[in-house]
C-alpha cells in the first residue's frame, strides 16, 4: 500500500512516513509545503511532493496519483491566526477530501481534535474555539462522503516517547498521548480494515495499539 502523508513535515507526519518506511507492506509519499523539507524524507527513501495546501484541489490531487490511500496530518499550528486556521485545517481538509475523488482514492484517515462536538465549539476558548470548528466541519464533510474515511481524535498531544499502549474508543477519557504512538495508531488503522466508517478518541492506556485497534 502507497500512502500519501499530507502534513509529513510535521511533528506526527515525520514519525508516520518514518513508521511507514519501516514497515513491510506500507510505502510513504510525503507531501510538504517546501523544497528544504524533502532531504529528511528522501534520507528514508520516500518519495516526495511539493504542495501548498492552499493550492487547488487539481493539484494535490496530482500528488496523489499513483497511491493507494491518503492520510491527512496538516495543521495551521498554534502561531497562525484563525485565518490560516480556516484556509488549512478545514479548506485544505476539504480539498484533500476531494481531491481524493478526483484521484480515485477511497481510503483516507483524517487526524482530527479530540473532541469536534458542537458542544465543544462552544464550550472552547475563544482563541481555540476557531480550530474546534475548523475540524467539526472537515470531519462532517468527511463523513458525508462515500470514502473508507477513518477519523483519529488523538489526546493531549506531547513529545515523550511512544509506549506502544492506548485506550482508543469512541469516548475516552481525556488524557495525553505521545505524538509516536498516534503515528502508530494510524499504521495499523491502515492496517485494519475495521477501521473503515469510524471515528474514535484516543488516549495512552494499558492496550498495545493492535489490540486496541482492532477492538474498536
Amino acid at each position: 500500500m502507497k500512502v500519501l502523508v499530507v502534513g509529513a513535515n510535521g511533528q506526527i507526519g515525520k514519525h508516520l512516513v518514518s513508521f511507514i518506511q519501516d514497515s513491510d507492506n506500507q510505502e510513504a509519499k510525503a507531501m510538504i509545503r517546501k523544497q528544504e523539507q524533502a532531504s529528511f524524507f528522501e534520507d528514508l527513501g520516500a518519495e516526495t511532493a511539493v504542495v501548498d495546501l492552499e493550492q487547488d484541489i487539481e493539484t494535490i490531487a496530482a500528488a496523489a496519483e499513483g497511491v493507494d490511500a491518503i492520510v491527512f496530518t496538516a495543521g495551521s499550528g498554534p502561531k497562525t491566526g484563525a485565518d490560516k486556521t480556516i484556509l488549512i485545517d478545514l479548506d485544505g481538509a476539504v480539498k484533500t477530501i476531494e481531491a481524493a475523488k478526483v484521484a480515485g482514492i477511497k481510503r483516507l484517515i483524517m487526524i482530527s481534535s479530540f473532541d469536534t462536538s458542537r458542544e465543544a465549539i462552544q464550550a472552547a476558548p475563544s482563541s481555540f474555539s476557531p480550530y474546534v470548528a475548523a475540524k467539526h466541519y472537515a470531519d462532517e464533510w468527511l463523513k458525508r462522503t462515500d470514502l473508507d474515511y477513518t477519523i483519529i481524535h488523538p489526546g493531549l498531544l506531547t513529545n515523550d516517547k511512544g509506549t506502544g499502549q492506548v485506550e482508543a474508543a469512541y469516548e475516552v477519557d481525556r488524557a495525553e498521548v505521545p505524538r509516536e504512538d498516534v503515528a502508530s495508531v494510524i499504521v495499523s488503522s491502515l492496517e485494519n480494515e475495521t477501521t473503515i466508517g469510524k471515528e474514535f478518541q484516543v488516549v495512552s492506556g494499558t492496550k498495545l495499539i493492535k489490540e486496541a485497534i482492532t477492538s474498536i
